[in-house]
């Protein structure tokens, strides 16, 4: 027999080498960013995801979780919090729950495993006051009713409400804005004061 001919000598690995055939990988993977790690089950689908939502720090807005991401940021996960029955890509419910920018968002961004088919067409939010677009997914603006205002005019000190409408409030409301305190709360202070003398 010549050496180097025979059936362990045609087995060779993924980078060429003789040896050991490589077994395929299957352990599960995220199906978001395909690590492999710690792995959860989604709620509203049961698709394997980073069980990672205890990364999150609260009030950072980061989005570096593809649990956290998931559950709050596509319809799957809103369809699924909401208590909706069927398909989440059929749900009216869902439908007339959000904005039609916000709902085509939700249902194509990158934190879905399946993405909605022929999403609406909408034309952009604007601004009330400059009447620049406002990407709603993105934040950074401020709402009153059915009028929107940018990051923009918020920054330079504009509002929503009409200059006549906001002298027309009380003195005392203008003044618990300013956090300043009530007449009453200064009454429970004084109360709280002479109860721990």
């Amino acid at each position: 027999m010549i050496r180097g001919r025979g059936p362990r000598a045609s087995a060779r690995s993924a980078s060429g080498k003789p040896g050991r055939e490589e077994r395929p990988d299957t352990r599960p993977r995220c199906g978001l960013c395909g690590k492999s790690g710690k792995l959860t089950k989604t709620k509203c689908c049961g698709r394997w995801i980073c069980d990672d939502e205890d990364q999150y720090v609260l009030f950072s807005y980061a989005r570096n979780s593809c649990h956290r991401n998931h559950r709050r940021f596509t319809l799957c996960g809103f369809h699924h919090e909401e208590g909706h029955t069927g398909r989440w890509q059929d749900c009216r419910n869902c439908r007339a729950a959000m904005e039609t920018e916000m709902y085509v968002y939700s249902g194509t961004n990158e934190y879905n495993f399946e993405k909605l088919v022929d999403p609406p067409h909408y034309e952009p939010t604007r601004c009330s006051k400059c009447g620049g677009a406002i990407v709603l997914s993105d934040g950074g603006y401020s709402i009153l009713g059915v009028k929107y205002m940018c990051g923009e005019c918020l920054a330079r000190g504009e509002s929503l409400l009409p200059t006549a409408a906001i002298a027309d409030l009380p003195r005392r409301s203008l003044r618990r804005r300013r956090n300043r305190p009530t007449d009453a709360h200064r009454a429970r202070q004084r109360r709280r004061g002479s109860a721990a003398r």
